[in-house]
């Protein structure tokens, strides 16, 4: 079946070419002049050599520029690749390496160090996407504004629905991140489902804070929007007085976040603001309390949270509470139409409904990726029995609505970004004093939870705990390193050797 994801951008232009797709600060894009300049965009690369599924990795906060690669790899049957603008260089080599990525594309700020980690790969080259008035950029670079150059055919490859359009990285909980392969089929799905959900109208304006680079901003917010012909607001980085501004500025109707910016909001003093268009809030990421619902409803009278759940395998929503009048406070939802969501036990048979009967919550549907690039032995066992199976253990009460009693093993949720405490162990373990690291989350009222690093250091070693802060500081995101870290004479362990992180919790 001939789908491609980029369709929905033509169909929305062609209806209404003059439309808004788009806003950032005083600059207004319309649908006719995205799927223009994704056009050209798509045309440019091509003539770079690039081959149908061949991979560009893509990495810039919300800014028009990904919506014109975006589309434009769409357009050409290329591959995005996106990626964190926080990544350090040993991050970003092994993400093109592991992608076998050939183009990567950056934004100025972060060029130096994203150039760091793709110059050390053979044939990768990269473009930097600069503000006006600004062309610095590393030495071997080239400049983004060279893709605008080339004659917009207005053609789109009629892909096969189930060929992969986005290689969406996720570290699950141990081991080194894995690319998830989000087909144009999951893509559309998704994004049409999602949309119906809330009732997308095209008079809808969206406020895109959530990172594009994350399937909830790209699937949620970006598709969502462009599928029923609606508008965004871009906002680069989460700052309360921006999205706020956005709001009042152009009359948001819809919001869409991870608990820590509703809790950021609804302790703003919001005086002489005017808010009243926001109609829809959807949270995701992390559980949001039910006083956080309540209270901001209050709030903003005209506004109802809905929580949904999904993972960057489930190309975003799997489960969602579609209105006020059916939703239950703390539950992620019913599932969403054409997916199937069962909780089992370690056997893999379904467990009864009830709040005793804890298992893993395990799905099946047009939402669920390919799996994982290059990946045999990892996709196997996350499909066992023909179901992806999530990590995250829930029960299901008797009315079919899901109940989250806790997250994927170790993982930490830090301000909705997923910190996998492997990966920072592994660097940790780098360090030439460190003996036994263990990473766990611990509670933050901003953020949700920070990371907290305990470490055993080599005999006769020595080293203060700020030395191995920033030694993992300049290694990792800033929002992986661990902001604590305790010194300890040894790690607990059970029987066989194992480090017992409950003890540690406790």
């Amino acid at each position: 079946m001939s789908l491609n994801i980029a369709t929905m951008l033509r169909e929305s232009a062609n209806k209404d070419p003059d439309k808004p797709l788009c806003h950032i600060n005083d600059l207004t894009f319309t649908y006719a002049q995205v799927d223009e300049i994704s056009g050209r965009v798509a045309s440019a690369l091509l003539a770079t050599g690039l081959q149908r599924g061949d991979k560009v990795a893509l990495q810039l906060p919300n800014l028009p520029q990904f919506l014109f690669t975006y589309f434009g790899l769409m357009k050409a049957g290329l591959v995005m690749v996106p990626l964190n603008p926080l990544l350090r260089a040993p991050e970003v080599k092994y993400h093109l390496e592991d992608s076998e990525a050939k183009v990567l594309i950056t934004f100025e700020m972060f060029a130096e160090e994203a150039f760091k980690g793709a110059s050390e790969l053979e044939g990768v080259t990269t473009y930097v996407v600069n503000m006006p008035g600004n062309d610095q950029r590393p030495e071997g670079t080239k400049h983004f504004d060279e893709l605008y150059f080339a004659d917009d055919t207005r053609d789109i490859l009629p892909t096969d629905g189930d060929e992969t359009a986005v290689l969406l990285y996720t570290s699950g909980t141990t081991g080194k991140p894995k690319g998830a392969e989000l087909t144009h089929l999951n893509l559309y799905m998704n994004c049409t489902v999602a949309g119906q959900l809330f009732e997308f109208q095209e008079t809808d304006i969206g406020v895109a804070v959530l990172p594009l680079f994350h399937v909830f901003g790209l699937s949620s917010v970006l598709n969502t929007s462009v599928r029923y012909g609606g508008t965004i607001v871009l906002i680069p980085r989460f700052e309360l007085e921006p999205v706020v501004e956005a709001i009042e500025k152009h009359r948001c109707t819809i919001f869409s976040g991870v608990p820590t910016m509703y809790f950021g909001l609804l302790n703003m003093d919001l005086t002489g603001k005017d808010l009243s268009s926001l109609r829809v809030g959807v949270s995701g990421g992390a559980a949001i309390p039910g006083e956080v619902i309540k209270a901001f409803e209050d709030k903003f009278p005209g506004c109802v949270v809905l929580e949904g759940y999904g993972l960057s395998e489930s190309t975003s929503t799997t489960t969602f509470n579609v209105n006020a009048e059916q939703r239950k406070v703390l539950s992620i939802g019913k599932p969403i139409w054409g997916v199937e969501v069962r909780v089992v036990g370690e056997d893999e048979q379904p467990l009864e409904p009830g709040e005793e009967n804890v298992g893993e919550i395990v799905i099946r549907g047009h939402n669920i990726m390919k799996g994982y690039y290059n990946k045999p032995e990892a996709t196997a066992e996350a499909f066992k029995g023909g179901w992806f199976h999530t990590g995250d253990l829930a029960y299901m009460d008797k009315d079919g609505y899901f109940f989250i009693v806790d997250r994927k093993k170790d993982l930490v949720i830090r301000g909705g970004y997923n910190v996998y405490p492997r990966e920072i162990e592994e660097v940790l373990f780098e360090h030439p004093a460190v003996a036994e690291a263990a990473v766990i989350g611990k509670k933050d009222e901003k953020l949700g939870e920070e990371v907290l690093a305990f470490v055993a250091l080599k005999p006769g070693a020595s080293a203060e705990p700020e030395e191995i802060i920033a030694f993992a500081k300049e290694r990792l995101a800033a929002y992986k390193y661990p902001r604590e870290v305790r010194i300890v004479d040894e790690l607990p362990k059970g029987a066989t050797g194992k480090i017992l992180k409950k003890e540690l919790r406790s």
